[in-house]
């Protein structure tokens, strides 16, 4: 490929424009491609002569080009390649949560049923339950008590 030279008028006077789509489409991948990345030596802009002050000439250089649009290709999988071990990863996310969603209805469901036969009970054999702690409390403070008085001797 040869180099070839774009040139950009300001002024709506000149109708003679060289443009055509394949070089236009050219002139914006290349721009496209100086923005993202460092490009080299495929664009140049040279000094316009003074006559004209509302024209710049550009001097692209298609080989590069062919380097840079290998690199965007390479970055295109790159993240074609994140996307899809992001998606992957939502997945088992997801997966994961409903597991332990699933779990905890069945916890839930547990403690309520647990909950359920402790209430019967109580209902069932009265507050007798309030003596016997009261009871077991007493027993053990006398228990401490008389240990600490026989260890003491």
């Amino acid at each position: 490929m040869l180099p070839f030279s774009i040139k950009v008028s300001s002024s709506s006077s000149s109708s003679s424009s060289s443009l055509t789509p394949f070089s236009i489409h050219h002139f914006l991948l290349l721009l496209i491609v100086s923005i993202n990345s460092n490009f080299r030596d495929g664009l140049n802009t040279r000094p316009v002569p003074a006559s004209d002050s509302n024209e710049i000439q550009l001097r692209i250089d298609p080989i590069d080009m062919d380097d840079e649009i290998t690199g965007l290709r390479g970055q295109v999988q790159k993240l074609r390649n994140v996307a899809q071990e992001i998606g992957t990863e939502v997945k088992y996310q997801k997966d994961f949560l409903e597991q332990l969603q699933t779990t905890m209805a069945k916890a839930q469901a547990g403690v309520k049923n647990n909950l359920r036969r402790l209430n019967k009970s109580i209902i069932r054999n009265g507050s007798n339950h309030i003596v016997h702690v009261i009871a077991f409390a007493l027993l053990c403070f006398f228990l401490v008590y008389f240990w600490s008085k026989i260890s003491r001797k």
